[in-house]
């Protein structure tokens, strides 16, 4: 991300809403139809107070009741008009907000699946979700209401300011004196509104990142009997989030108090003199009581925008949150002219001299001059202790990382020059720790390859030993799994897993000990299954089961990110030290 709550730079203007700009363009037109009804209802609204002048002047002055019904109904069509296009107003507005608010969310959404694991290393996943909720809900506060009101509330002031030099120059002028006195303060609150408001978000963001966290690892927490502790860090981020809105509320309560004080303090002190005009006869009642209603409008409409002002001081704080999600940038991009692989490649791998350290753990190198020749068609084991670099390299492979030096070729062709779409494609992974989401087991396995057909997925999940399990679920594979499939065993997620890959179909797998949730019977049925499927096909594996090594072409041994032994499983008993150490520790066997 590109700034962290700490470092972020302390704007203090409302330029951040200025990022809106680009989601508003597709809808100019309904934009300027809202801008249209805003103006002709703030001119109906402004010709009220002539209505009334001309009334009071040569209505109840002439004593005439036939001139008193013709502005009586000019007030009621002023009104009327005012009344319809400031309805019209409103729901074009509110369209647009919410129009706006889901693009944003779309936007937001669509960067930060793209990112890649490096941003995920430094960033929670309750504050991108903080984000994309809480946030975009306060932009489209600002942009369905607020902005409206606030646009509203300027056009009102401006067009009463014109029409009270209309009425009264001298009026006017002693008005104006005042104007100093109102804006400064409410300036200088209004930043300190916008400061408070950027913390009062980030606040929710850890509250919402602890909560993430907890549900994600609630078995973990319940089983330690971590629930007074993780209840006591939240009550803390809780309190902290509270704290900090009362402050913002309760400078948002000085802003509000003192800038209607001194709108209306200032307007009543103008009347007063208007008064004394009255009583020398150099002012008419009518031209009073316009006078009178155009300052109600310009202390209403200052009034209003003090209040608005704020909201949007909130907005521009949340708005600035959000572009520092769009314009996040990934570190793997696709190249500009990206290099091309056949349709199906062939799957010849090879590590070139790579040397890798990860962003979050710069001093400990990952893989080091790391060598690797995986011909079409081979299936290679890696074996090492936890922390080796076996993962390591499958996330190159991937492409979730580029090395810091050498390459990743795929038939010769240097990953980094590939669209990491593309090259993702031709691989498929089963994870060691399966990932499930939570829809029906029809869509979980759909997902390796979209928009194949129900018969192409009951046929993956029969090679993958699931079927069986999957007819007995109460609706078949309709079934919500539940989140993260935590309504199936490990084992039962595992062979989901394996039947995703099998519906992928790809010239390159990499398994991450595919079998290691699987009870021996289901990892029979499994280890056929693969065996089909890894038929004609590179396979990458990471493997801790005796049954995997011995059915490999070639064993990999790895040790602290470099290769420090290969060959057949005899071989390697015979001349690895580590190799026949992990075999005694793993598979029980001894030399």
């Amino acid at each position: 991300m590109s700034a962290q709550p700490s470092d972020r730079p302390k704007s203090r203007s409302l330029r951040p809403l200025a990022a809106l700009k680009p989601f508003l363009q597709p809808y100019r037109s309904r934009a300027l139809i809202a801008l249209a009804a805003l103006v002709i209802a703030a001119a109906a609204m402004l010709a009220l107070p002539i209505a009334l002048r001309q009334m009071i002047d040569h209505g109840l002055a002439a004593q005439s009741a036939v001139a008193i019904d013709r502005y009586f109904v000019g007030f009621l069509l002023a009104a009327a008009a005012f009344g319809g296009f400031a309805a019209l107003r409103f729901y074009h507005v509110t369209w647009l907000g919410e129009r706006l608010v889901a693009d944003v969310r779309r936007a937001v959404y669509a960067r930060v699946v793209a990112m890649d694991p490096t941003f995920f290393e430094v960033t929670r996943t309750g504050e991108v979700l903080s984000r994309l909720n809480t946030d975009t809900t306060l932009v489209q506060t600002i942009a369905g209401s607020s902005l409206s009101i606030a646009l509203r509330s300027v056009l009102n002031l401006i067009g009463a300011l014109v029409m009270l030099t209309l009425t009264s120059p001298k009026l006017t002028g002693a008005l104006a004196l005042f104007l100093p006195v109102i804006v400064v303060p409410l300036v200088w609150v209004g930043r300190r509104v916008r400061k408070l408001s950027r913390d009062a978000q980030d606040r929710v963001a850890d509250s919402s990142g602890l909560a993430g966290e907890t549900l994600n690892a609630i078995q973990t927490v319940q089983a330690y009997t971590l629930e007074d502790l993780q209840c006591r860090r939240y009550n803390s981020a809780v309190e902290a989030g509270f704290s900090v809105g009362i402050a913002r509320t309760r400078v948002r309560a000085v802003l509000t108090a003192l800038g209607t004080t001194l709108v209306f303090g200032a307007i009543t002190a103008v009347l007063w003199l208007g008064a004394h005009e009255v009583l020398a006869g150099t002012m008419t009642g009518g031209q009073l009581g316009q006078f009178l209603l155009y300052a109600v409008y310009v202390g209403s409409s200052a009034a209003m925008l003090s209040e608005t002002f704020g909201e949007m001081q909130r907005g521009a704080g949340a708005m600035e949150r959000l572009s520092e999600l769009l314009i996040a940038r990934p570190s793997i991009e696709s190249p500009e002219n990206p290099a091309h692989l056949a349709s199906r490649t062939a799957g010849a791998i090879r590590f070139e001299a790579v040397t890798f350290n990860y962003p979050s753990r710069p001093d400990a190198s990952a893989l080091t001059e790391f060598n690797l020749d995986v011909a079409p068609g081979e299936t290679v084991a890696l074996v090492g202790p936890s922390g080796a670099g076996k993962s390591t390299a499958f996330q190159l492979l991937l492409r979730f990382y580029d090395p810091a030096i050498g390459r990743v070729m795929i038939d010769g062709v240097d990953i980094a020059t590939l669209d990491p779409k593309a090259l993702r494609s031709q691989i498929a992974l089963v994870p060691q720790d399966t990932v499930l989401f939570g829809a029906s087991a029809y869509e979980n396995i759909g997902y390796g390859k979209p928009g194949a057909s129900t018969s192409d997925i009951e046929s993956a999940a029969q090679a993958a030993a699931a079927d069986g399990f999957l007819q007995e679920l109460p609706n078949g594979y309709d079934t919500f799994l539940g989140e993260r499939g935590l309504r199936l065993s490990g084992g039962q997620r595992q062979r989901l897993a394996i039947a995703r890959a099998v519906l992928k179909d790809p010239p390159i797998l990499l398994l991450d000990e595919a079998t290691s949730a699987l009870d021996a019977e289901s990892e029979r049925l499994v280890q056929v299954a693969l065996e089909q499927l890894m038929a004609g096909r590179t396979t990458l594996i990471i493997a801790h089961r005796l049954a995997t090594i011995l059915k490999a072409d070639r064993i990999i041994v790895v040790d602290q990110g470099k290769i420090v032994g290969e060959g057949t499983h005899d071989s390697l008993l015979a001349t690895n030290p580590l190799y026949a150490r992990l075999a005694a520790l793993q598979f029980g066997i001894t030399v």
